[in-house]
């Protein structure tokens, strides 16, 4: 568009120069010695124009020749550049693509030929991470090596190198030496945002609750973590601050809390053990009132329910307030339970941890189903509930009363003592000793139950050595329910074997 533009005024002038010269027909006279020169105006106007035109690309020409050094310079500069972006652009591309073979030769090639010491950084960075992400970590840490000699005295380059130098390190899981590299980054500002997220998973790692505590509740404060991940780091670094602490430092973790934070479940059952241990169990029941006043939580309930007999009353009292709005909840339910055995109301606490077997089967409430079946003479209902509370666990699965146990194999039993080989030792060895899985080894030289020996032989009648330990060592006590007139091959002794 200008170009049109000024053509068009070129052609405006030039009409108006001609309308002008061909009304004003007058003559031009150059006087110079020996030479008289006249010309018309006309072609003296239209001489001076095409002089001034043609003194003006004489003058370019020979600017453009005296400039053609830098011109080359920078033709190169340019072209060197375009090659080191093809370089960049290609490498990451095969980063991102997970071609870390081809990614590793682009951007070691453009290590090796630019010039820059920016891109020379970020390729060196670029070409470690391929490196890195193919388990090469000796080539890695060349690399890293030479982007760190590359940039210089340059603080903004090195601070790029420190970064990521320790990230790697941390998928590498060596929180430690990350740990050196990013402190002094932290220390001289707190702008570094992805320094501190990766300076808060070294410390995570590292086990530092209190420089998690705190590097979380400053980057909250930036904006540089999301809230949800903000509270579980809180109530990680809350719970391990609290279960180490004393008395007085219970009261500043638990000072610096808010109130959301304390109301949360794991930091409230946390908090309420801390208590427990300390004896102050109205603090503990107002702690895991706070939490459970905002939601039910069965780890929490289960800590409730465990109290002094004295407490229970109160404990129960608040337990109902909540059986208003939750009625149907299990874990509540056998809390309730509990609380009443703890307070001595057997009825009511058969009926709430019957009505919360109803809904859930649970180990805890069987156990106390049978214990409290036994306590009130009903052994066989006690019975049939630990059993179930066995099925529960997964220990075992309720056996048949009218079935024996396969005898055990004990071939391979190291500490098993065959009669045949034991009678066909020879006198020269000495007395033998049979050994328990149990033995006991008595004195420094490792004298196996050395001290037991007699020191004269046994009167007669007396029951030997060997007879006296096993029937101390074995229970000879019937199983209950188990049918001991019937073997494992299936025949039957006694007066009524048929």
């Amino acid at each position: 568009m200008r170009t049109w533009f000024w053509t068009l005024i070129v052609l405006v002038l030039a009409v108006v120069l001609a309308l002008l010269l061909r009304e004003h027909g007058g003559n031009v006279l150059i006087m110079a010695q020996p030479w008289r020169i006249e010309l018309s105006l006309a072609f003296a106007v239209v001489l001076l124009i095409f002089s001034f035109v043609l003194l003006y690309w004489i003058v370019r020409v020979l600017s453009w020749t005296g400039s053609s050094p830098d011109r080359f310079r920078s033709w190169r500069g340019r072209r060197a550049q375009k090659r080191d972006l093809d370089l960049l652009e290609k490498g990451w591309i095969n980063v991102l693509d997970g071609r870390y073979i081809q990614a590793e030769k682009e951007l070691l090639a453009l290590l090796t030929k630019t010039r820059s010491a920016d891109r020379k950084v970020l390729a060196g960075l670029s070409a470690a991470r391929a490196q890195h992400l193919m388990g090469y970590y000796d080539r890695r840490d060349q690399t890293l090596k030479q982007a760190h000699d590359s940039a210089g005295s340059d603080t903004r380059l090195s601070h790029a190198v420190q970064v990521v130098t320790a990230e790697m390190l941390l998928d590498q899981n060596r929180p430690a030496e990350a740990l050196t590299l990013l402190k002094p980054l932290q220390d001289a500002s707190s702008r570094y945002f992805h320094a501190g997220r990766l300076l808060l998973r070294a410390e995570r790692l590292l086990g530092h609750y209190d420089q998690v505590y705190d590097l979380t509740r400053l980057l909250l404060r930036r904006s540089a973590i999301d809230k949800p991940q903000a509270r579980r780091f809180i109530r990680e670094a809350t719970v391990a601050r609290l279960a180490r602490c004393d008395e007085a430092g219970f009261k500043t973790i638990w000072g610096d809390l808010n109130n959301d934070e304390r109301t949360d479940p794991g930091i409230a059952l946390a908090a309420a053990q801390v208590l427990h241990r300390q004896g102050r169990h109205a603090d503990e029941a107002r702690t895991i009132e706070a939490a459970l006043n905002r939601g039910m939580d069965d780890p929490l309930l289960r800590a409730y329910a465990l109290c002094e007999p004295d407490q229970a009353v109160n404990r129960l009292g608040h337990a109902e307030l909540w059986l208003k709005s939750h009625p149907d909840h299990p874990g509540l339910l056998a809390t309730l339970g509990q609380l009443c055995l703890g307070a001595q109301l057997w009825g009511q606490g058969e009926h709430y941890l019957e009505r919360s077997m109803k809904l859930r089967s649970d180990m805890r409430v069987q156990a106390l189903l049978g214990n409290l079946n036994d306590s009130l003479g009903r052994p066989d209902r006690a019975m049939q509930h630990w059993r179930l509370a066995c099925a529960a666990a997964g220990a075992m699965p309720a056996l048949a009363v009218d079935r024996l146990l396969p005898a055990a194999d004990t071939r391979g039993d190291p500490h098993f003592v065959d009669d045949d080989a034991a009678g066909n030792r020879t006198a020269a060895q000495g007395p033998t000793i049979p050994e328990a899985a149990s033995a006991v080894y008595a004195g420094d030289e490792g004298d196996a139950l050395g001290s037991a020996l007699p020191a004269s032989p046994p009167a007669p009648g007396a029951a030997s050595p060997d007879q006296s330990e096993s029937d101390e060592y074995y229970d000879s006590a019937p199983i209950p329910g188990v049918d001991m007139s019937q073997t494992s091959d299936g025949s039957r002794h006694g007066p009524d074997r048929r």
